[in-house]
């Protein structure tokens, strides 16, 4: 049986008076790939975000290998094994591309994952490593802020809408380095529009609807009719 990396338990997250999620619960088994899938609004990166440690929660709320994390700081959320690529991207516009993905590799966590991996992974930029990443393709730039979390060596990564804004080729592209992620013993938890790239590259997944989940099963499974009764609750 596989080992739960990741358990989400029950969890409440608000902005201010406003509640974006009630009650959530998520497994993680390592060396797994889940696609968390909704409409917009239905929180998903606000649950991304309460992993990552960048909103409060109470801490049984998200255990991480064993030990409640919940509520962060985002700072030692990192050093414990989990980075988020987040929605947008957010580079640094001032630095080069290499300078990005040195960002990432500040803790010096032990693993796999080094500048020359990272090319390895993402040939086109070697190419262009001392660019500024504002001179990258919305491609390029995505591949920037995977290797610049990778670079952290994580035991979990989370991708908030990775494809957003993208050609339907370069999203191809990004997805086919996902088992090779995977390969190298890391997680990955993928918030994703385009449902049927995400139900292609999960193996498990969890429909949200309005902060709550609506679905939650094996990605093989979801129908059609599963997916339109998720997301709109008909």
């Amino acid at each position: 049986m596989s080992e739960t990396l990741l358990e989400v338990d029950g969890l409440d997250a608000f902005y201010g008076d406003f509640q974006a999620l009630f009650g959530v619960s998520m497994r993680v088994e390592a060396g797994a790939i889940v696609a968390v899938i909704g409409a917009n609004g239905a929180g998903k990166s606000t649950l991304l975000k309460s992993v990552a440690g960048l909103m409060g929660a109470p801490p049984r709320a998200i255990r991480f290998d064993g030990v409640a994390v919940g509520g962060g700081p985002a700072y030692r959320t990192v050093a414990r094994g989990i980075a988020l690529v987040p929605e947008g991207r957010r580079l640094f516009p001032s630095l080069s591309v290499e300078e990005n993905l040195m960002v990432g590799g500040q803790l010096r966590r032990p693993g796999p994952w080094s500048l020359a991996r990272i090319y390895e992974l993402f040939p086109v930029l070697a190419e262009r490593r001392t660019l500024p990443s504002t001179a990258l393709s919305g491609g390029q730039q995505q591949m920037v802020a995977i290797g610049r979390a990778l670079m952290s060596n994580p035991k979990l990564i989370l991708c908030d809408e990775i494809s957003l804004g993208l050609a339907p080729i370069v999203v191809r592209d990004i997805y086919a380095r996902l088992p090779s992620i995977v390969n190298e013993g890391a997680s990955v938890v993928i918030v994703e529009q385009d449902i049927v790239q995400a139900l292609a590259a999960s193996g498990h997944v969890y429909c949200l609807q309005e902060g709550r989940v609506a679905f939650a099963g094996a990605a093989g499974a979801l129908s059609r009719e599963a997916i339109a009764a998720a997301y709109f609750g008909v």
